[in-house]
């Protein structure tokens, strides 16, 4: 895990007992289920969850985790990190054990036309110019997290750290990048469909650790495992949105 000391997430979880009142989604209380799921997932879930009485709240992986230990009203809460889905499990909200739903690869992104970029100081170095790499948070953000892994793994982590630009999920890392704000950015392959930006690299799968999306009901109640269920079948739609399959179990 390079320098990223991962006690932090409990440290942090800690801190933010008051989460809940700053929920992603909408209000909930009329909602047949209510999903609270990473950012990352926005694309596919919601057409997933179309023709469903279903209420869906994104944040990053850590929020969403602190939100539903907290007493967020969710039903079935998604993430993009195992440590945090087992953070949440050790706080005995889960019912039921945690499921894979999906995979994802990490890529390198810029505005539409950036072309290839090397994975190395100079060939990001040339790319940024004097402007900075989006990434999230990585001591909340899982994609954040693996990016931390893969520039430190790569040898880029020291000379790119006072050049980053971090935010709070990664589709807010994204959203620099389609405006323009930024040149460069790290998201998951997924978020770069159909958004306009270009993958200028795809990092090494091993250079960080496997990306694995994690699903678990949080309530017994029959309509949240219907809807689980129905997320585990829909590989296809995940598929579309550049995701990967899930390991096998």
């Amino acid at each position: 895990m390079g320098r990223l000391i991962l006690s932090d997430i409990t440290r942090r979880a800690a801190l933010a007992s008051g989460a809940a009142l700053a929920f992603a989604g909408p209000a909930l209380a009329n909602a047949q289920v209510s999903v609270f799921a990473a950012a990352s997932l926005k694309p596919a879930l919601d057409e997933i969850a179309a023709g469903w009485d279903v209420t869906l709240s994104y944040a990053g992986s850590g929020t969403v985790a602190r939100q539903v230990a907290a007493g967020a009203p969710a039903d079935v809460v998604l993430l993009a990190a195992t440590d945090w889905m087992n953070w949440l499990a050790g706080q005995n909200v889960l019912v039921g054990d945690p499921v894979p739903v999906a995979g994802n690869r990490l890529v390198l992104v810029g505005p539409a036309g950036v072309g290839r970029v090397v994975l190395s100081g100079r060939g990001i170095s040339a790319a940024l110019g004097s402007g900075r790499l989006a990434m999230g948070d990585p001591m909340s953000v899982p994609a954040g997290r693996y990016a931390q892994q893969a520039l430190e793994t790569l040898g880029l982590w020291t000379g790119l750290s006072d050049r980053l630009l971090l935010t709070t999920d990664v589709r807010a890392a994204l959203a620099y990048v389609a405006r323009g704000d930024v040149p460069l950015g790290v998201v998951y392959k997924s978020d770069a469909v159909g958004t306009g930006v270009e993958v200028a690299a795809t990092f090494p799968a091993d250079s960080h650790a496997p990306i694995l999306y994690l699903a678990a009901c949080v309530t017994a109640r029959p309509e949240a495992a219907e809807f689980l269920s129905h997320l585990r079948a829909s590989g296809d739609i995940l598929a579309a949105y550049g995701f990967t399959a899930a390991p096998t179990e």
